[in-house]
Parts: C-alpha cells; sequence; structure tokens
C-alpha cells in the first residue's frame, strides 16, 4: 500500500491533480491506461474546481466505479452497489478528517488547515487499498 501512496504523493509533485494522483496511481490495478485515467480526471481536482468533494477521494469514487459497474452490457444493474460504496468511503473520509470537502479540508473560510493535499492523497489511497483491492 504505501508504495501506491508513495506513487500517488510523487505524481502530485510533479504536476498532477490530487484526483489524477489517486486514479492514476492504480491504474493498472483497474484495466486502465494512464493517459485516459489523467485526462479523465482532470475535472475532478481542487474539489471539482469548486472546492467541493475532495479530489483525492474522488479519485477513489472514480476507480470504485471501475471496479463496481457491469458497464453498458447491463446498464444501471450495478449504480445501487457503486452508491453504497462511494457513500462508504465518503463516511470513512470524513469521519477521519473532519470533512469530505476540499475547501473545508484546506481551511478557506477558518484559516485553518485540517488536510494537506499529500495527506489527502493518502487517505483516498488508504480508502482504495481497503475497500476496492481488499
Amino acid at each position: 500500500m504505501e508504495e501506491r501512496q508513495e506513487r500517488a504523493i510523487a505524481l502530485h509533485e510533479k504536476g498532477y491533480n490530487c484526483a489524477q494522483a489517486v486514479v492514476c496511481a492504480y491504474c493498472d490495478l483497474f484495466g486502465l491506461d494512464e493517459s485516459t485515467a489523467y485526462k479523465m480526471a482532470e475535472g475532478f481536482g481542487l474539489g471539482m474546481g469548486l472546492m467541493e468533494v475532495c479530489g483525492a477521494l474522488t479519485g477513489g469514487f472514480m476507480l470504485a466505479g471501475v471496479k463496481c459497474s457491469a458497464g453498458t452490457d447491463a446498464p444501471g444493474t450495478t449504480k445501487g452497489q457503486t452508491y453504497q460504496l462511494t457513500r462508504a468511503m465518503g463516511q470513512a473520509f470524513a469521519k477521519q478528517n473532519g470533512t469530505m470537502l476540499c475547501r473545508e479540508l484546506k481551511g478557506v473560510e477558518t484559516g485553518k488547515v485540517l488536510r494537506s493535499c499529500p495527506d489527502c492523497i493518502r487517505d483516498g489511497c488508504a480508502l482504495v487499498e481497503e475497500m476496492l483491492l481488499k
């Protein structure tokens, strides 16, 4: 697990956003090519560009969809399972960090940073490991 977390941190330091760092650190395990994964996750950094749900967490949500979805062969049949899993991931992240919102994690209104981006990436990776890969 630590190796993937460190890869994700290195990607972030290279310029990947938080969502891209998480998705791309695991894309090979989920059958995704890194270039497509990178492009797909770009709009999810900085809390979807709006400082809403943390990008590291939404990166994990994207991987949950890849893991759980039946795809276009069976539309709609796996949504409930995927939503249940992403809800559990979000609740675990919020329990650990006090929130899942980027603006609150970064202390935009309070001036108190609750969690750095690298730490959020580590947390997102830990959830991928715990909830998607075990």
